[in-house]
């Protein structure tokens, strides 16, 4: 491994976690949330503070970034991607970050929480290091400001180390990946790579060359509103058929908490409607993408039901693309994923490899012409106010790049 002192990703992360950059899935915008653009722009007079060329930012959240090769010989450019927006499943305001110097047992978040190795196993990888937390009322931003951090962390080094050998990088940073629509106005090919890895994973030594495959369905009844006190034979109540509806899907298959490795599930995220409307928004996954034909057809199904429970509601389905398995593009091109092993190798991790189940930005960029796995940051419990990093894998993080660059330069 090149280094292992003078990293700046912890510090890095701490200030990058402070800067609320939520995005908001009802908004119509781009990005969905002004805010995003604090930290962007912060990152913006960062790259051009250590020597970055080509720093820009544009008008829909996209900083890109260039560190120059320093190999004369033709090597293919590599980007390196991760997102500023954190969740709204928990909020991302007001994070006050905490550095627990781990000595094993138990942490104190606060505000009740804590965490341990009985629920938390991999945190027993981290016992002489340090754990970053929250502090129990909000989620950390671990998802993607550890990647960020890590990102930055070895942009500098890179920048600082003319000598390291390695091909044109591109550095991207994405807003809005947690709603889904990280990459819909980006210009794959003024980015000018021609292979990508998104840092937005889990344990130190992971790497994912598979994603879920995933479309969204909005199940929409219209039902026939009355006054309650004169409905006999004439209400028709679309919430009680929402409910009626959810019923006939199977409650022990085919859900989240019910699946795992590579099983798929059907999902409803959003519930909202009153007697004379009801709306049902479900996501449906799987690794195999002919597999989502079979889930759409579980819905499809559950309508007809309703439809016979209910048949003065009108009741109709609209499914929606939204991504698809990474995998399918990544098995043309082997030496992606072959270089991200051998990066993992050089910096002495063992190599943890299997598919996400969910997606990432790589999941979109992998089918718009940019082939893009992804690497470990060291987040987990994501999207709670439990959620964690540890430092020790943000450094790794930001060596393997060192590393995976050198690789793809043949050094």
């Amino acid at each position: 491994m090149i280094w292992q002192d003078d990293h700046t990703a912890l510090e890095r992360f701490l200030r990058y976690v402070r800067i609320d950059t939520e995005s908001d899935p009802a908004s119509e915008s781009q990005p969905s949330t002004e805010r995003q653009f604090d930290l962007l722009r912060t990152l913006r007079d960062e790259l051009s503070a250590i020597g970055a060329a080509e720093v820009s930012l544009d008008d829909y959240g996209y900083l890109t970034a260039t560190i120059p090769a320093t190999v004369s010989d033709p090597v293919p450019t590599i980007c390196f991607c991760s997102h500023v927006d954190t969740s709204s499943d928990v909020s991302g305001a007001g994070v006050k970050p905490q550095v627990h110097e781990y000595v094993g047992g138990a942490i104190d978040i606060g505000s009740g929480l804590g965490l341990n190795e009985r629920d938390q196993p991999y945190l027993s990888e981290h016992v002489g290091s340090c754990v970053v937390t929250a502090s129990g009322d909000t989620l950390l931003g671990a998802d993607d400001k550890a990647g960020v951090a890590a990102i930055m962390d070895a942009a500098e080094y890179l920048l600082r180390h003319p000598e390291v050998k390695h091909g044109k990088i591109r550095l991207l940073f994405t807003p809005d990946e947690e709603i889904g629509r990280g990459v819909d106005r980006l210009d794959v090919a003024s980015l000018g790579a021609d292979f990508g890895y998104t840092l937005d994973g889990g344990a130190a030594g992971s790497l994912e060359g598979e994603s879920f495959s995933a479309d969204g369905v909005r199940v929409i009844i219209e039902g026939i509103s009355v006054h309650p006190g004169y409905a006999k034979g004439k209400m028709v109540n679309a919430t009680r058929a929402a409910a009626f509806l959810l019923e006939q899907l199977p409650h022990d298959r085919l859900t989240p908490e019910t699946t795992e490795a590579r099983e798929g599930f059907v999902h409803c995220v959003g519930l909202e409607g009153k007697a004379e409307l009801a709306t049902l928004r479900f996501i449906v996954r799987d690794h195999l993408t002919a597999a989502l034909d079979e889930h759409v057809a579980v819905l499809e199904a559950a309508c007809a039901k309703t439809r016979r429970r209910y048949p003065r509601a009108t009741i109709s389905l609209e499914r929606t693309h939204q991504y698809r398995n990474m995998g399918e593009v990544l098995a043309r091109h082997p030496e992606v994923m072959a270089n991200a092993r051998e990066a993992i190798r050089r910096v002495g991790l063992e190599l943890r490899e299997e598919p996400i189940r969910g997606g990432t930005d790589g999941s979109r960029l992998s089918f718009m012409g940019l082939p893009c796995p992804n690497l470990f940051t060291g987040m987990q419990m994501i999207h709670s106010r439990k959620e964690w990093v540890g430092e020790r894998d943000m450094n790794l993080a930001a060596a393997t790049i060192v590393e995976l660059v050198q690789v793809w330069a043949g050094a």
